[in-house]
């Protein structure tokens, strides 16, 4: 009796240790994951700022000479490095719908940092519903942050073989190379250039990202604190799987931002990405199945705000414009110079030197010229010259 009384305090003692030791890394993780995105976000406002302001100026320097557009580039790793570190402390569920944040952040530095345009009319029927987008994204946030998955299992090389080699495993990636190639074959062979279809490739493919890093996240942080992790060969087989996938996520991304607008294909890559996310933490990492059925319901609760929050955001963004070419005058030398090339940005400001902008008039309804009548019943003779000799020598 006495030997069961001091098992049953000795597994108590352990839960006691495992539950503050899980929750204290699920919050390092999702800290680390929201300081990642929003250094992200602040990055790409840095070097959109750094192509607006080369465009406005008669500076000759290609963006990629300029402190502003490296300062965001480093930036930008920066964030990326801090997302790589939090997998390997949280689960992949509560790290993956972090990536709200970042969208978030954009459009609030879009706003303030870069001055977009607006007009008093407009304020309310752009901008309320981006608030109360940001409002449901900040609630979903926190729901699925305080019930998401609290267990979190240390990866280290024999941890990953078991993930990999178990059944549910192995069927879940099975399920995702057939379909993966089904949506392959009809975007390639059948010209399927659907939206949906193209980030289904990606969210296909970032699911596999996903497992990949949090298992060289963790086997890496695990290496920095306690046993070597890196001479297993199971850890370059999931860092050759995590960047094949990462180019290929980036070539799919970048055809779908050549045929759709760049807001929609943000937002519905998030829905995707997001909702693959999970489920390929919830089999492949089995991060609920300690989880209660209430503790689960809120979590999706919260992942549904965080994706109707993240709609409302990037449905009342600006649309990109299509480049349209342009004149602007040399002021030392008074040379006109046309811009038809789509490399730089229209200057789109007071300061500017530009004139003659081809603005896209459809709205408005073409003029028509008085015609005088009796010069269309006289036809002209190609055969008469209506210039004399001398005059062409005079002019």
């Amino acid at each position: 009796m006495a030997g069961v009384n001091h098992a049953q305090i000795s597994s108590i003692s352990d839960e006691s240790v495992d539950g503050p030791t899980s929750y204290t890394e699920n919050l390092i993780g999702t800290l680390l994951a929201i300081f990642g995105n929003l250094l992200v976000s602040i990055s790409v406002s840095i070097q959109k700022y750094s192509h607006v302001a080369l465009a406005g100026t008669k500076d000759p320097r290609a963006y990629y000479r300029t402190k502003t557009w490296w300062s965001g580039l480093v930036l930008m790793f920066l964030g990326e490095a801090t997302l790589f570190v939090s997998y390997a402390f949280a689960p992949l569920s509560l790290i993956a719908p972090l990536n709200a944040v970042s969208i978030i952040a954009s459009s609030i530095l879009g706003f303030l940092f870069l001055r977009e345009k607006w007009k008093p009319k407009e304020f309310l029927k752009r901008y309320i519903l981006s608030f109360l987008g940001c409002a449901l994204a900040i609630g979903g946030t926190y729901l699925f942050v305080t019930f998401g998955p609290n267990s979190h299992e240390k990866l280290n090389a024999e941890n990953i073989v078991k993930h990999v080699i178990g059944w549910p495993s192995l069927l879940y990636l099975l399920l995702e190379i057939i379909t993966f190639c089904l949506i392959l074959y009809f975007y390639k062979q059948r010209n399927a250039n659907y939206l949906v279809l193209i980030l289904l490739l990606v969210a296909l493919l970032g699911s596999v990202t996903v497992i990949t890093v949090k298992a060289v996240s963790g086997m890496i942080v695990l290496s920095v604190n306690g046993p070597l992790q890196l001479s297993y060969p199971i850890f370059y087989v999931m860092f050759v799987c995590m960047a094949a996938t990462v180019v290929f996520q980036a070539t799919f991304l970048s055809q779908a931002s050549q045929l759709y607008d760049s807001s929609l294909v943000a937002c519905v890559n998030y829905i995707f990405s997001t909702t693959f996310a999970i489920g390929a933490g919830a089999v492949f990492y089995m991060e609920f199945n300690h989880e209660d059925v209430l503790h689960i319901c809120m979590f999706l609760l919260g992942c549904v705000a965080c994706f109707l929050g993240v709609f409302l955001v990037t449905k009342n963004k600006k649309k990109a414009k299509a480049f349209e070419p342009y004149v602007t005058m040399d002021m030392l030398q008074g040379v006109p110079t046309i811009h038809d090339k789509g490399w730089v940005v229209q200057p789109d400001y007071n300061g500017s030197f530009s004139y003659g902008a081809l603005v896209n008039n459809d709205s408005v309804m073409p003029t028509t010229l008085p015609i005088d009548q009796k010069q269309l019943a006289v036809t002209p003779d190609p055969n008469v010259n209506l210039y004399k000799t001398t005059d062409l020598k005079k002019d």
